[in-house]
């Protein structure tokens, strides 16, 4: 890890000034606000330990803190929020006059190559969504699993989801995405009605009479979380006999989109019901299709290079 030395007073303010203006006027997600958060406390921690601050930081600065990141093995992504979260921070504070120039402006982006996302077969996809449970916690997670499935929301869309973003008459569910933007998402009739069943007993059991404002609670009656949604996914694979790896956060929406596109699903459509701002971001999934139809491809045509390799030997 970067060597760490707790910021100065003035530097955490500095941070959180900025955090908030992302926040409250940008409407930046709360996790990518945190993520800004650590890597600006940790640029600050580097600062510090040099006997810097945030203000009197120069390229040099910069550069040999980015490749102290890149010396621990940080993945492309990272480096480059890291980097993106430095440049917005200071570009506020040359705006602002309280800098002359941003110690960022001569540090390169790094080209990142969209690794393609892992997606479940719709075999993979029925087998977790009809696991075998019959308790609260294993109907509501069947709920859960059906609902991310049928409108690709994110993890952190579907735990924020409350009673009255629900209309199940018109089988809609109303999220708010990234950006704050609002959209209004088809549910499909599986779905509705695992989440009708859920509401009407699991949810009451797992509330013991209590109430809550949220649609998804957890045996305290809480709110569920991104974590503990993702500690029930595993074992629900695991009990499935599918691969964990495969299994990511956001593996069911990646799944979606993909299954759509494959059967002739418009792109324009999917990015709406994906909530994607760039329809770039969408046209990844076109390339998942096209992988695996070059595998198929592969393996079953009969000119195809393997097959003849098959014949040679």
């Amino acid at each position: 890890m970067v060597k760490r030395q707790a910021p100065s007073p003035a530097d955490r303010a500095l941070v959180e000034e900025f955090i908030e203006e992302l926040v409250a006027g940008r409407g930046l997600s709360l996790n990518t606000a945190a993520a800004y958060r650590r890597d600006l406390v940790a640029f600050a921690s580097h600062l510090t330990a040099s006997g810097l601050s945030l203000l009197k930081a120069r390229p040099v600065h910069v550069v040999d803190f980015l490749r102290t990141l890149a010396s621990q093995g940080i993945k492309p992504r990272s480096y480059a929020r890291t980097l993106s979260a430095l440049r917005g921070f200071y570009r506020r504070l040359v705006t602002e006059g309280r800098l002359d120039s941003s110690p960022c402006e001569l540090v390169d982006m790094p080209r990142i190559r969209p690794g393609l996302p892992a997606v479940l077969t719709l075999a993979e996809t029925e087998r977790l969504i009809e696991a075998e449970g019959t308790g609260a916690l294993d109907r509501r997670d069947r709920a859960m699993v059906e609902l991310l499935y049928a409108t690709g929301l994110r993890v952190s869309e579907l735990v924020s989801l409350r009673l009255n973003d629900l209309d199940l008459q018109n089988g809609l569910v109303r999220t708010i995405g990234k950006g704050g933007r609002e959209r209004l998402v088809p549910i499909g009739q599986q779905a509705m009605a695992a989440v009708t069943t859920y509401i009407k007993g699991p949810r009451r059991e797992l509330l013991r009479g209590g109430e809550s404002p949220y649609l998804f609670v957890t045996g305290r009656a809480a709110p569920m979380t991104r974590q503990n949604f993702w500690q029930r996914l595993k074992r629900r694979a695991l009990h499935c006999g599918i691969d964990v790896a495969k299994v990511k956060p956001h593996a069911l929406r990646h799944s979606i989109a993909t299954h759509m596109l494959s059967r002739g699903a418009d792109l324009r459509m999917v990015q709406t019901l994906l909530g994607h701002s760039d329809i770039s971001t969408t046209q990844i999934y076109t390339h998942v299709e096209t992988s695996r139809l070059k595998s198929i491809h592969g393996r079953h045509h009969p000119r195809s290079y393997f097959l003849f390799l098959k014949k040679r030997r």
